[in-house]
């Protein structure tokens, strides 16, 4: 990646939702914000979408990213939480391609593996990678903020290496084989 790309990276929630936005220049990524959206305070589920429209749209007019980064919902076992959360990530998609946005979703599981190496990181391991990766000064107070700075890095990782499927398959295999010539069949 050689001209600079900026990226809107966004943990989805109802309660706090979390944003960062990243530029990215060659092999330097420079945080230009990071925070949450507090709203418990709006009782009404539909203020608290509006409101997310609202800082989103303020995001992408603030700072023109190229692209939304976005965490995709995890499966939880509340069928109600899951539609609240999924309508969240709804108004923030819808936002980022109003505005003309590329849009990539990525699991936590992949945004995990890609920042620290293991897909089941705990926050505050992501957290410390984060804080080392790009020198960040000092611990957000809600790791959501983290979180999306996490997915935004994930996507920029995700753009400077990208995968072959045609010999990515067959390198594995041939890795794979050479750790375990037992496995070879005659």
């Amino acid at each position: 990646m050689h001209k600079q790309l900026t990226i809107l990276g966004i943990d989805p929630g109802t309660v706090i939702m979390g944003y960062s936005v990243i530029c990215c220049h060659s092999a330097r990524v420079e945080v230009l914000d990071m925070g949450v959206l507090k709203l418990s305070r709006q009782k009404d589920h539909y203020e608290r979408l509006q409101l997310i429209d609202e800082k989103v749209t303020q995001l992408i007019e603030t700072f023109t990213p190229g692209v939304l980064a976005i965490e995709s919902p995890f499966q939880g076992k509340n069928i109600q939480s899951m539609l609240k959360l999924g309508r969240a990530q709804g108004v923030a998609i819808v936002c980022a391609r109003r505005a003309g946005l590329q849009v990539t979703e990525y699991s936590p599981k992949k945004v995990k593996q890609a920042v620290t190496g293991n897909g089941n990181a705990g926050k505050q391991q992501v957290w410390l990678m984060l804080r080392h990766q790009l020198q960040l000064p000092h611990e957000p107070e809600y790791y959501d903020a983290t979180d999306a700075l996490a997915v935004a890095l994930c996507h920029y990782y995700a753009l400077q290496q990208p995968v072959s499927a045609s010999t990515s398959g067959k390198k594995a295999w041939k890795e794979f084989l050479a750790q375990h010539p037992d496995r070879i069949i005659p």
